[in-house]
């Protein structure tokens, strides 16, 4: 198992578009694809308060290539993204990091 961490720093006053894509568009074009998130956060105190970062649980790294790729592909999601950023861009910037559970975790 690995676990990605995925953070998307938005533009000020963005991070309510970025969650209503969220809940209207990509949650169920994960579900879709196999896409399995273990949780979704916003930053409370640090750096900025315009962050959302989530957890995705992917078998291997090959698996994150396939669906990864088949979601981003997916025409509707094009569709939706590009709708929602029509009147201004939501994401400034991506990162992500690819964690991989020690043995003395309860998540393995």
């Amino acid at each position: 198992m690995i676990v990605e961490m995925r953070v998307y720093h938005c533009l000020p006053g963005r991070l309510p578009a970025l969650q209503d894509r969220f809940r209207n568009t990509t949650l169920a074009l994960f579900a879709q694809y196999g896409i399995e998130p273990l949780g979704f956060w916003t930053t409370l105190i640090g750096p900025s308060n315009h962050s959302l970062t989530y957890l995705l649980k992917w078998d291997s790294l090959a698996d994150r290539e396939t669906r990864w790729g088949a979601f981003q592909a997916d025409t509707t999601w094009i569709a939706k993204r590009t709708a929602s950023e029509a009147d201004q861009p939501i994401v400034e910037r991506i990162e992500n990091s690819f964690l991989t559970p020690t043995d003395f975790s309860a998540l393995r």
